[in-house]
Parts: structure tokens; C-alpha cells; sequence
């Protein structure tokens, strides 16, 4: 039962967003208990192919993709199937003062992108900030390793050990509408994540302006 629902979900023919049949209908179907069904569903779910809401039921999460952050979004994208193009918008020298007090630097490299799908426009904008320190203090001049944040920052040495992230959401203003092709004030998700090295240093503030009907944040605790 388990691998058929899997390959089910896994294959598209029960696609994202869809609910699952009851329990009893289930059970009905395999010819088991409603035991087994619940056994079944928990290990779906563990596996982050489900999501279970009380009093309602269960309904498929997986959507076919799994992006590896670690080798930027721009990869992981194209890498997962998505018709992504980058653009970049600005490399410039900043400063912000809230590193500054977290992190002791005192200048930064702000790199700015647009994310768009082919198809349907764009879908997200972010802003990084990574230390304005040795050969990372010319980018401006010189722009990205292969228009690669993530090989800029290895081949400078830095490489991320830990980080956090809050998310929420932001009303788009002005001229972050204007970038997305957005109505002034709509609400997009955003997302703030900082990486530092495994010593503590700073490797890079990310924040992102996400499309909430094409990015959502799925976060699994109690994992045995």
C-alpha cells in the first residue's frame, strides 16, 4: 500500500495540492485496518510527501522537485526542470549597520538579482550582501565567477557552516512592483537568510522577495 501510494504521489497521478481518499475508503481498497492506514500516512508524511490536517484530512505536498540550495538557486532550478533565466541587476558597494554590529565589517557587496519564468514573468528578486573584504571588494569591477554567487564565495574562501532564516511577508513597494510587474503593496513572501563559516564569519545575507503562489517553506521537526 505504502509503495503504491508512493509511486502515485512520486509519478503525478496524485498531484500536489490533492486530497487524499479517507481512511475508511483506504482501508476499504487494501483490505486492511485503519491502523495500517494510519501507519501508512505517517510514513508519508515523514517522507514529506503528505501533510495531514486534523478534522480535514490528508493531501499530497511533494511536487516532483527537491531543490539542492547548495548550489545556488539558479542551478537547483534548472537542475529541477523550472524554465528560470537570472538576471543581474547590480553589483555595488554598501554599507548596513546591522551587520556591521553583528558581524564587526564594515562594508559590503550588495549583489542584486531577478529570477523570471519564461512563461509567467517574474517570480522573485533578492538582495545579497557578502563582506566587502579581499578580491570580493572588486566585484563591482569585476563581477561574478561564473555569474555564480556560490563559486564567487568558494573560491574566496567562504563557505557556509551554519546560518538562520526568518520568513515572512512584505508588501511590495514602489519599485520592487515595478521589477516584479506587480501591483504596489501586494504581498509577497519574504525571506531573510544569513550564512556564516564554521568560526562564525559572515558569508552572506540573502533576502528574497518570493512569489507565494510559486514558493512555499516546509519545515520538518522530530524526525526519528
Amino acid at each position: 500500500m505504502i509503495a503504491e501510494l508512493t509511486e502515485q504521489i512520486r509519478s503525478g497521478r496524485l498531484a500536489r495540492g490533492e486530497q487524499l481518499p479517507g481512511e475508511n475508503q483506504i482501508a476499504e481498497t487494501y483490505q486492511v485496518s485503519r491502523g495500517t492506514v494510519r501507519s501508512a500516512l505517517s510514513e508519508l508524511q515523514r517522507q514529506e510527501l503528505i501533510a495531514t490536517r486534523s478534522g480535514v484530512g490528508s493531501f499530497v505536498t511533494f511536487d516532483g522537485v527537491t531543490l539542492d540550495q547548495t548550489v545556488g538557486w539558479a542551478t537547483a532550478l534548472a537542475d529541477s526542470g523550472f524554465d528560470i533565466s537570472t538576471e543581474l541587476l547590480s553589483i555595488e558597494r554598501t554599507t548596513d549597520p546591522g551587520l556591521t554590529e553583528r558581524f564587526g565589517l564594515t562594508e559590503f557587496v550588495a549583489i542584486r538579482r531577478l529570477r523570471r519564468d519564461r512563461t509567467a514573468g517574474p517570480v522573485s528578486v533578492e538582495t545579497s550582501l557578502i563582506p566587502a573584504t579581499g578580491e570580493l571588494r572588486e566585484l563591482p569591477e569585476k563581477g561574478l565567477l561564473d555569474g555564480s554567487i556560490t563559486a564567487t564565495l568558494l573560491s574566496a574562501g567562504l563557505r557556509s557552516g551554519a546560518g538562520d532564516q526568518v520568513i515572512g511577508t512584505q508588501a511590495l513597494s514602489a519599485d520592487m512592483a515595478a521589477l516584479l510587474e506587480r501591483p504596489e503593496g501586494e504581498l509577497f513572501l519574504q525571506a531573510v537568510r544569513t550564512s556564516v563559516t564554521a568560526g562564525g564569519e559572515l558569508v552572506e545575507q540573502v533576502t528574497s522577495l518570493l512569489d507565494p503562489n510559486r514558493f512555499q517553506f516546509h519545515l520538518t521537526f522530530g524526525r526519528p
